[in-house]
């Protein structure tokens, strides 16, 4: 790979893809990274490849990924497969590494389009063999065709329910889905309504979703306040609660649990750009303008990565960094940038307008985002109870990286990615503080493991110049 990039983008989801096309197209070098094997994220994954379960179970939205793969071959975007990527700075230099080799590469602008990851749902026996999330059950489905019988979905959020009516249609029979959905959050729901309604398409989606599964004969069980995986080895069934009621047993030897997504933090904190604590979905998120930018120099953040919208609205985001990039490397002009966003904007707009409803309606509820019981894990790497961490929290300790050097919590191979909102949380309701006032563990690279050799075998990549013009821009407004 030759040097003299204009533009890193670590990530091949909707928002990576529709940004590295759109920015070559324009006429910028891109380098594209991604962990995965082929591009596509976790939406598309694996739909430019041998197919897994094919698009009559996945879905048109599935199959749509095509289109934007074609277009970054169209493209002729430079890439790089299964890049684990460790490290960015704000001066827009990238570390990552591939098949054993580690390198240092440069741009003028770099945009972390990292997407989303699994809200933690930390309930008794969740780190048992036989438990997943859901979103783990479906990339088994796209990558392999794999999935298992008789398995049991607890959870709330749409994508449950998707995973349930897909494995339905692949001919594969559901135990039963567990909805652990809040009544107040319903009731908040209703407020928003309207603006939902604009987007009656979304909400009868859901609907044929639940359709599919209640013509199956498939049990659905709302009103689920607790719930605990049995088994000691490895999982044996679900226990569940409904309205703090007697406790009732599924047999299962799969559990696939589910409360939503939150914006993938690491990456984006590690390289010190400024965050915003989003009490609507309970979730860091980076402070970005309209156009991506953050509160770093050159660095943007577009797709799910900055905020939960959905695939449609992460290509829409990407889209809108390319074109602010190209303005930056003085490859579009204010007023063709302007008029090429314009529908872009709009189809943005679109796409958000049933965010509100959906978001407090499928709000978990507390009792899922932390354990009641004081010998359930929080940390899983390092095998930290919240009891453990009640303790730490009651001798007086600051936040998140005080409770480090007292119970190693955060300290494992997953950097806090699985414990990080649940410790937050539990230290703000113990302390009576909110949890923008406790603040997240202090991310630092490498932000995913780095062997010592690959680090000693570093190859640094010389940055060619920007162009004459480049304009970096001087970072996000909450609104700019």
């Amino acid at each position: 790979m030759s040097a003299g990039r204009d533009l890193i983008i670590v990530g091949a989801g909707p928002a990576g893809l529709a940004a590295a096309a759109r920015a070559a197209e324009g006429g910028a070098r891109v380098l594209l990274l991604d962990d995965q094997p082929a591009p596509g994220g976790q939406i598309w994954r694996g739909v430019g490849g041998a197919p897994g379960a094919g698009d009559d179970v996945l879905g048109a939205e599935y199959a749509a990924g095509r289109a934007a793969l074609a277009r970054l071959e169209r493209a002729g975007v430079a890439r790089a497969a299964g890049a684990t990527v460790w490290q960015v700075t704000a001066e827009g230099e990238v570390g990552w590494s591939a098949e054993g080799r580690s390198r240092l590469v440069r741009a003028p602008f770099v945009l972390l389009a990292t997407g989303a990851m699994e809200r933690p749902m930390p309930v008794p026996g969740w780190t048992l063999p036989g438990v997943m999330t859901a979103g783990g059950a479906q990339t088994l489905l796209k990558s392999a065709a794999l999935a298992a019988e008789g398995a049991v979905f607890a959870g709330c959020g749409p994508l449950l329910y998707l995973v349930v009516a897909q494995y339905l249609r692949a001919g594969v029979p559901v135990a039963a889905v567990l909805d652990t959905t809040a009544p107040a959050g319903r009731l908040d729901a209703l407020a928003h309504l309207p603006g939902a309604l604009l987007r009656a398409d979304l909400l009868l989606k859901g609907q044929r979703w639940l359709g599919e599964i209640r013509r199956s004969g498939t049990r659905v069980i709302r009103g689920v306040t607790d719930l605990r995986i049995l088994g000691t080895e490895r999982a044996e069934g679900i226990a569940y609660q409904r309205d703090r009621g007697a406790w009732e047993r599924i047999a299962a030897a799969h559990v696939f649990l589910h409360q939503g997504v939150v914006p993938n933090p690491n990456l984006a904190m590690a390289a010190g750009i400024a965050q915003v604590w989003d009490d609507t979905q309970l979730c860091w998120r980076p402070r970005t303008d309209r156009w991506g930018r953050s509160s770093a120099l050159g660095l943007f953040v577009a797709g799910d990565g900055a905020g939960i919208d959905g695939a449609v609205a992460a290509e829409a985001k990407g889209e809108l960094a390319a074109l602010q990039i190209l303005h930056g490397l003085g490859r579009l002009t204010a007023s063709a940038r302007d008029a090429a966003a314009r529908p872009v904007f709009q189809r943005l707009a679109r796409e958000q307008r049933a965010r509100p409803f959906l978001d407090r309606w499928f709000r978990p509820a507390p009792q899922f985002r932390v354990p009641e019981a004081a010998d359930t894990l929080v940390c899983r790497c390092e095998e930290i109870t919240r009891g453990e961490i009640d303790r730490a929290i009651d001798t007086g300790l600051a936040g998140p990286n005080q409770l480090k050097s007292f119970t190693r919590a955060g300290m494992g191979p997953c950097q806090g990615r699985l414990c990080g909102l649940t410790v937050q949380e539990l230290i703000a309701r113990r302390t009576g503080r909110g949890p923008e006032a406790v603040g997240y563990y202090r991310l630092r690279p490498p932000i995913k493991p780095l062997s010592l050799g690959e680090l000693a075998d570093l190859e640094i990549e010389e940055a060619a110049p920007a162009d004459e013009g480049a304009d970096l821009g001087a970072g996000a407004a909450p609104h700019g």
